[in-house]
């Protein structure tokens, strides 16, 4: 009942086209190209409370769980990553979006020794993160930057793991990253990067007919970039995302 149409993201363009192939595996559902910079993206978009409430109860769980082999392996890439190129040993690192709080226990174990802060819109997901003692805020990034909370915090690190592109609004996420980093600190995003890119699943299972909504970007290399730089960062390092 509460859906709007949205224009491109990126460069706030209203012209763009819909892939009519995707709506044989979406259910009809549209996804869109821009016209003007290329970037693929759900037009017509639930709100961010929405969003993260068909998250909580109808996919985590059911569509989609972290428990399983293929999700720890991208999961601890990552940390490798990070740990690598920024260092994590006595870091203070907040996590968006943070699911069953996996990728949390990974960075506070001690090889790696970061002091992690979860924010996560799922209580259920927050009760198992409680079991784990990890700090954590029950709620969007939006409700957390508007808290109490998010004023006596400054995380050196912030992380957004397969979940810029499942939420409401990519740049307004991106916007609350910055404001939790100290000055300097540092950005990491993680995302399904298959646009100009070898696909590695046939359509069928990459496309699916949940709400449509529920993962409204598809990034490349490029947009994700445009994305960064339109948020006020600079891009200090890439992956070899073309085959890691």
């Amino acid at each position: 009942n509460n859906v709007k149409d949205y224009n491109c993201d990126i460069c706030h363009s209203d012209e763009s086209v819909e892939i009519p192939e995707a709506k044989h595996y979406t259910n009809n559902q549209p996804i869109h190209v821009c016209c003007n910079c290329g970037f693929v993206y759900v037009k017509k978009r639930r709100s961010a409370d929405s969003i993260a409430k068909s998250w909580s109860e109808e996919l985590f769980g059911s569509v989609y769980t972290a428990k399983i082999p293929a999700v720890a392996a991208r999961q601890k890439y990552v940390a490798e990553t990070i740990d690598s190129t920024i260092g994590l040993k006595g870091k203070r690192v907040c996590d968006i979006g943070s699911g069953e709080g996996l990728f949390p226990e990974i960075l506070r174990q001690p090889d790696y020794g970061a002091e992690v802060f979860a924010i996560e819109p799922s209580e259920y997901n927050c009760q198992l993160i409680n079991a784990k003692g990890i700090q954590y805020f029950v709620g969007t990034i939006e409700e957390y930057i508007d808290s109490p909370d998010s004023s006596d915090n400054e995380f050196n690190i912030v992380t957004i793991l397969w979940t810029l592109e499942n939420c409401q609004n990519c740049r307004t996420m991106l916007e609350a990253a910055y404001s939790s980093l100290e000055k300097n600190g540092k950005l990491v995003v993680a995302t399904g990067s298959r646009i100009l890119v070898p696909f590695k699943k046939p359509l069928h299972t990459y496309l699916s007919t949940t709400p449509i909504d529920t993962h409204a970007f598809r990034f490349s290399a490029n947009t994700l970039q445009a994305l960064f730089i339109l948020s006020g960062f600079k891009i200090v390092h890439i992956n070899r995302f073309i085959d890691t």
